[in-house]
């Protein structure tokens, strides 16, 4: 396909104005990652919609697709209440009921194709089948966990009501509370909140849900309690809970700018206490003002919301992202409209034979790492890494040799004398430090492990095994890393080949739709909900590279490039990366395309 021809399809596969890109955005204005509020659709800007009521539409597919949207319309404690009112009364005992409490899961799916009814028989009922994808369990803590059914098929029989004119009342339907993904966007609000890593340097972001209808009183409660109980499931392993037996005593209260939280929380001493005031303002991150901390009714902390965030921004913010691709075997910067140029941190002996490469910035030091292919028939390639002021004076070439390598990823840490990153190699996941030692991290996933892109934070990464998108989350045990269960992402693209992160809980993915065509999707990071980027192009994408940060750091938000038929292509606009936008080419290189795009910041 001609470069003007994918040009062309993948503008016409943008979202209209205010949804591409952004997907379900955080609720926070400032996140910690740099990223920004973006535009957002209707149903998820100021009050949302109203629950649908059964008589909404007597179309059977319309019907159904309205039951889909009840349980997730309001409060939890009602889920079931608004359920039964599309049930007909031989019906309300097929579904297991919990009345009036908040404790109920709903298990959310993410319809495949347009759901298919029949036409009424002779006793007057019709059916309706939905083709689904589990995504996940939409638990009373707000977290999204692991699907718990592999059923991809539901089946709902209804009759009409009486009288007729009141619409359709469901006679036969699953025994589960079921949501659709986008009942869950249409009603719910994605919400950030911020766990301590075992060294309690760094914040980690873990992702939650609170019906868009809760005041805020009741939202900085939820979030206190969220903190108080456990981190989700997969992110568990890679964080720092606040001391068992720390409780909630009654509901936040306040209002105007000044709030009050009471808690029971053992060990209260004064570092807590900083350190969960920290931790609060950054998952309050949509509010200002006061909030006054008690524990145990005695006043021990008063926190001013947007100075914590100001002063304590939990890790450094890093600096302006610069883009570079691989041309000619050697790393180069690219020159794209009026964004900040980069050079290339390496000394020009070090920076030949390249493939891939990956650079981040930690403080004054900069994080090199290469993958080069040595002399030989058989080109292995190794990793190359060092890291120190730019320009990184010393590389060391690591001690094994492979058939082939992904892009390396660095895990930021704050220890500068130990960094270390992972990569793929020979369709295993490997560690590596500073000096070029690699060793192998066993992984419980099916299938070769092809790339891993790690997260600003430095304690989640994701990565690609068997066509498949997985998260894990990262914990560091004496400057080693080591990762935790990994967990699979629901995404209706098959055969994902490339990852990265392009916002604090967002992933791009690219991968294959359902006609198998290529085609580049952003992702949440528990795949509650996916939205298409880029469709038809035509080739396949190996590689994506992300920006995880915002428009405060010089690039639109949302940011990424990608590889597809060994050319290099950006997105905001989508235009491929021309060879004459490539600086600091030797005078004699082999005229060539410029591939394997990465971002430095």
């Amino acid at each position: 396909m001609s470069r003007r021809a994918l040009a062309l399809l993948l503008a016409a596969a943008l979202l209209p104005a205010g949804l591409a890109g952004c997907g379900i955005p955080g609720e926070t204005d400032v996140q910690v990652d740099g990223s920004v509020r973006v535009g957002e659709a209707d149903a998820l800007n100021g009050t949302p919609a109203s629950p649908p009521a059964p008589t909404d539409s007597s179309e059977p597919v319309a019907f159904i697709e309205n039951y889909l949207r009840a349980a997730a319309a309001g409060e939890r404690d009602q889920a079931y209440a608004r359920a039964r009112k599309f049930l007909a009364e031989e019906a309300r005992d097929l579904l297991p009921g919990k009345p009036q409490t908040s404790e109920v899961d709903l298990t959310v799916v993410r319809l495949r194709e347009k759901p298919e009814s029949t036409p009424p028989n002779n006793q007057g009922t019709s059916t309706v089948t939905l083709k689904v994808q589990q995504i996940g369990v939409l638990r009373a803590d707000g977290t999204l966990g692991q699907p718990v059914s592999g059923q991809t098929q539901y089946v709902f029989e209804m009759r009409r009501a009486e009288p007729a004119s009141t619409g359709l009342l469901i006679t036969e339907l699953p025994n589960v509370l079921l949501a659709s993904d986008s009942a869950l966007r249409e009603y719910y609000r994605p919400r950030t909140v911020y766990f301590w890593n075992a060294e309690l340097t760094r914040l980690v972001p873990d992702q939650r849900y609170l019906p868009a209808s809760a005041p805020t009183e009741r939202r900085i409660t939820e979030v206190v309690k969220w903190l108080a109980d456990r981190p989700s499931d997969w992110l568990a392993s890679g964080v720092t809970g606040l001391p068992d037996g720390t409780q909630l005593i009654n509901n936040a209260t306040g209002a105007d700018g000044r709030w009050e939280v009471n808690l029971n929380m053992p060990g209260a001493n004064e570092q807590r206490l900083t350190r969960l005031g920290t931790q609060l303002a950054w998952s309050l991150s949509d509010l200002t003002g006061q909030l006054d901390l008690k524990i145990q009714n005695q006043k021990r902390l008063t926190v001013d919301l947007q100075r914590e965030r100001e002063s304590n921004t939990a890790y450094p913010r890093g600096v302006n992202p610069v883009r570079f691709a691989v041309y000619d075997g050697a790393v180069r910067p690219l020159a794209l409209g009026n964004e900040p140029r980069g050079t290339v941190p390496l000394p020009a002996p070090e920076n030949r034979n390249v493939v891939f490469a990956s650079f981040a910035q930690a403080d004054d030091q900069v994080l090199a790492a290469l993958v080069v292919t040595g002399p030989g028939p058989d080109r292995r390639q190794r990793l190359k890494v060092g890291f120190g002021p730019e320009p990184v004076a010393v590389l060391n070439l690591s001690d094994r040799a492979f058939s082939e390598m992904s892009r390396p990823t660095w895990l930021r840490s704050l220890d500068k004398t130990r960094p270390s990153g992972l990569v793929a190699a020979d369709d295993r996941l490997y560690r590596f430090d500073g000096s070029g030692r690699m060793s192998e991290i066993p992984l419980s996933v099916p299938g070769p492990v092809v790339t891993v892109a790690a997260s600003l934070d430095g304690h989640r990464i994701a990565f690609i095994s068997g066509g498949a998108a997985y998260v894990a989350a990262v914990s560091v045990e004496g400057g080693v890393p080591n990762l935790g269960p990994p967990r699979p992402l629901a995404t209706l693209l098959t055969g994902v080949t490339a990852v990265d992160w392009v916002a604090e809980n967002q992933l791009v993915l690219a991968g294959n739709e359902a006609d198998r065509r290529s085609a580049i999707y952003q992702v949440a990071v528990d795949g509650a909900w996916e939205d298409p980027l880029a469709a038809e192009i035509g080739a396949p994408v190996p590689r994506v590279a992300g920006y995880p940060g915002g428009r405060d750091r010089g690039l639109e938000p949302f940011s990424f490039m990608f590889e597809t038929n060994n050319e290099a292509w950006r997105n905001n606009p989508f235009t491929f990366v021309k060879p004459a936008q490539v600086l600091d080419v030797p005078a004699g290189s082999r005229a060539t395309s410029p591939t394997a795009p990465f971002f430095l910041y």
